[in-house]
């Protein structure tokens, strides 16, 4: 699945719930998920390591998707054209 999927498709699932919670309490929301992610890798817990990380993901779209920015291409406009690190 592209980036630009993922995000449609938290788009279409959450994007009204987004826009009623609004942008600073759907923020939060991602913080409190980046938090629960902190906690999956300190505890070592593999599992729990890759739910928080898929939630991280959908909570940034929901994000990007209330910024009305373009994940995937902003993320080739960051990285893409830089090349590989030296």
């Amino acid at each position: 699945m592209k980036i630009s999927e993922a995000q449609h498709l938290i788009r279409e699932a959450y994007y009204g719930r987004d826009k009623a919670r609004g942008l600073y309490a759907t923020f939060t929301w991602l913080v409190e998920e980046v938090g629960e992610l902190a906690n999956a890798i300190l505890e070592g817990d593999r599992d729990n390591i890759e739910e928080e990380i898929a939630d991280v993901l959908a909570w940034l779209l929901s994000v990007a998707n209330l910024l009305e920015v373009d994940v995937e291409k902003a993320f080739i406009k960051k990285y893409a054209a830089k090349g590989p690190p030296p």
